[in-house]
């Protein structure tokens, strides 16, 4: 890939992505696959008036050996320096910025089930710095090929190298940074996601309800106060920035206890470096009481089963079927960009930013007000080509949403 494409997506994370404000620390996790492109964010991350940029490697391999001979008491255990880098984010409240890229079955055959209790324990002490830095700093999700990753794309490549030529160019075009100017194609797209907003903002909607020829059919009620948000985000601060990159989704926090049905997914959902494919899952009172999967049964069960949370949803996402990445015919097997190819719902923690005056108001308000609590966000997908979604108000009043997979208005 040309350099000055990959300098233009360095830009676009540091500037868009991140907003990277001057004397603002940035720390870019990543793994092994791109060292050279880590360089170029962590430049323009400068450029842009940080005050340091410190990188956070990883590589899958090393987590799946840990998975495999440590000790479950020894991985579920918090060192106190870890808690004490969790203060010291607290209080910097660095920029983040998650380039991802490793293996999607990098996970595949460990004990899946020791691997979940002790990624559950970790997440149990890091939660309450997380929800204290909920909405103050900038974030960003993002990605880079990784070898194995396109390989897994883009199977039938006759080298490696072309297979993540491959994947560079369908990760920049998604991304809205292959062609033009980046930041330019970023506002056009950001304020078209605003527009759809705010139509749906002025509906006063009460209740979502899905239905698709796969056996869709659910209803999912929403926040009185609820508010449906996009691409680019706000801290309490002010600070704008893009958390998804890229980004097709108009989305929600539905009401916690209120979803009834059940949904399908339409694509696979890689968990915890797993896949599970063809699955079901069906609500009673806003709880997901029943799965079932043609593979990866197991470990979808176990998500349901982190915390009480972990069983409700968190997220209701409108995607149109004719998103670019839909069109572009590929499956990523990452959810990154997957979630982004159709509608999908989230397991598990909601969003309290999609709370109108959300500020005013303490983490457990809002969850008093229906904003599901819990350690996991997992996105699955449900979008498909027929799907319909209509949208009803307290009155009665229905509104096409969705017709055939698309936007209805």
């Amino acid at each position: 890939m040309q350099k000055t494409v990959l300098k233009n997506y360095a830009k676009l994370l540091a500037r868009a992505g991140l907003n990277v404000q001057k004397g603002q620390e940035v720390i870019v996790s990543a793994e092994l696959d791109q060292p050279e492109f880590v360089a170029l964010v962590a430049e323009e991350c400068y450029r842009a008036g940080a005050s340091k940029v410190r990188v956070e490697w990883t590589h899958r391999p090393l987590v799946r050996l840990g998975a495999e001979y440590r000790s479950e008491e020894v991985m579920s255990a918090v060192q106190p320096w870890e808690e004490e880098q969790m203060r010291c984010r607290l209080r910097e409240l660095p920029a983040r910025l998650y380039l991802e890229s490793a293996d999607p079955d990098g996970l595949k055959g460990i004990d899946g089930a020791k691997y979940a209790r002790a990624m559950r324990a970790r997440s149990q002490v890091f939660k309450p710095y997380r929800d204290k830095m909920e909405n103050k700093y900038q974030w960003c999700i993002a990605a880079v090929p990784g070898a194995a990753w396109a390989k897994k794309v883009f199977p039938r490549a006759t080298n490696p190298t072309l297979a993540e030529d491959k994947l560079w160019r369908a990760i920049l075009e998604c991304s809205r940074s292959l062609e033009g100017n980046p930041l330019a194609n970023w506002k056009a797209h950001n304020e078209d996601l605003a527009a759809r907003c705010s139509y749906l903002n002025s509906l006063g909607l009460t209740s979502l309800e899905y239905e698709s020829s796969n056996g869709t059919r659910l209803q999912v009620g929403l926040l009185r106060q609820g508010l449906f948000a996009a691409g680019e985000e706000t801290t309490l601060s002010g600070i704008s920035f893009n958390p998804n990159i890229p980004s097709e989704e108009v989305f929600t926090s539905p009401m916690r206890g209120e979803a009834e049905g059940v949904v399908y997914s339409t694509k696979p959902l890689s968990y915890q470096g797993q896949l599970i494919r063809n699955f079901s899952v069906r609500f009673s009172h806003g709880k997901a009481v029943e799965v079932h999967a043609a593979e990866g049964e197991a470990q979808l069960k176990r998500l349901i089963e982190t915390d009480e949370g972990a069983a409700y949803l968190g997220e209701c996402a409108l995607v149109p079927y004719d998103s670019p990445i839909n069109r572009s015919r590929l499956l990523f097997y990452n959810t990154l960009f997957d979630e982004n190819a159709a509608c999908h719902l989230a397991l598990g923690r909601g969003f309290t930013n999609c709370v109108r005056g959300y500020e005013e108001h303490t983490e457990e308000e809002l969850h008093a007000m229906g904003v599901n609590d819990s350690v996991v966000h997992v996105d699955f997908m449900i979008g498909s080509d027929d799907l319909h979604i209509d949208g009803r108000t307290d009155t009665g009043a229905r509104y096409p949403i969705f017709r055939d997979g698309r936007w209805a208005f």
